[in-house]
């Protein structure tokens, strides 16, 4: 498992880029290239060739190694099936080709129509008076519908087999990885827009739609929490088919209409059993830290990603990778220490 971390392309992310490197990460997720200043070729647009490979030298040049891009061109068009979605279709196809020049080996994508992520609150109080994000149904309920109008789940599934039947094969050709991301919060619909990522079985129909060994998912680890309470299970049915390519590392208390955020050593799911199972079925990928609290001295300027909450989430999950791959090279389970920090055998 390759431990990386969430670190903007823009020049000024330097003092990021050196924590992380300094708290041991070596590979970065980043987005895509600046469009103007240090990344910008003449009329180039971020997907194009120099440009992309202006951000890859930029970040190894900070000694981070770049595993996957999690951002995307527009696809508002594609996700309705409007006229012009072709073009924007073709922006991606473009950015594929150019990533499997360069050597990125993952896109993290999404399919979440009209707006992405959602919280309801970004300053829930936390442990010790730290700040985390949190969701509730009901208040969202209230809020108007979206400019452009309902779109039902049906024009969803169909507009993404549409979209991946065009990209597929160039991302087959290319030899990136197509790493679906939920829907966050996976709830549909929302402000009457459906959402199709939001459960265990329709990530098992988006595989089964355009079969492919390139067309993959990002599990989400707080999102699979709300699909599910056994995400081991879910981690041993798509690590089983090798269709695990990048892995969201958090968790969340609560339910799908109402839940919150937790720090990773307070959640109600065990860690490092996830771990333990992504290391039984091969996983091998990047997996980052993801939505960690705003702690004291920091800013919630960026809810999800405050600078010393990353440090807490990074030596976490480091030591539970390492305990995790001692034991497993020693055949052993550990003793598993209650929140009171007794020990039991499990």
């Amino acid at each position: 498992m390759k431990l990386a971390e969430m670190v903007p392309s823009a020049p000024e992310a330097a003092p990021l880029a050196r924590l992380v490197v300094q708290a041991g990460v070596g590979w970065a997720v980043g987005g895509l290239p600046q469009t103007v200043g240090a990344d910008r070729r003449g009329t180039d647009a971020p997907w194009d060739y120099l440009p992309l490979l202006s951000m890859k030298k930029r970040y190894e040049n900070a000694g981070l190694r770049l595993a996957v891009i999690e951002a995307r061109p527009p696809l508002a068009r594609a996700k309705r099936g409007l006229d012009g979605r072709d073009a924007e279709i073709d922006a991606v196809c473009t950015l594929l080709e150019n990533m499997g020049r360069l050597g990125i080996p993952v896109w993290c994508y999404e399919w979440m129509s009209d707006f992405n992520w959602l919280r309801t609150d970004t300053a829930v109080p936390s442990r010790g008076g730290s700040l985390v994000s949190g969701y509730d149904h009901a208040l969202m309920q209230q809020a108007p519908p979206v400019e452009a109008g309902p779109i039902s789940e049906d024009e969803l599934w169909e507009n993404l087999e549409y979209f991946l039947r065009r990209v597929v094969p160039v991302a087959e050709k290319a030899g990136v990885k197509l790493a679906m991301h939920p829907d966050d919060p996976p709830i549909s619909p929302v402000r009457g827009v459906g959402r199709i990522m939001r459960s265990v079985d329709n990530f098992q129909r988006l595989l089964d739609l355009v079969p492919s060994p390139v067309n993959g998912i990002t599990l989400c680890q707080g999102n699979f929490r709300l699909m599910t309470d056994d995400i081991p299970a879910a981690i041993r049915k798509f690590g089983e088919q090798g269709k695990i390519f990048f892995v969201h590392f958090r968790d969340v208390r609560g339910t799908v209409e109402n839940f919150v955020e937790t720090w990773h050593d307070d959640g109600p799911t065990d860690l490092y059993e996830c771990l333990r199972t992504y290391r039984e079925v091969g996983f091998d990928g990047p997996m980052r830290p993801d939505h960690v609290p705003t702690v004291e001295g920091d800013s919630n300027v960026n809810p999800g990603y405050s600078l010393y909450g990353r440090l807490f989430a990074l030596g976490y999950i480091r030591g539970l990778m390492e305990g995790v791959e001692r034991d497993g090279r020693a055949g052993t389970r550990p003793a598993q220490a209650d929140r009171d920090g007794a020990l039991s055998v499990g």
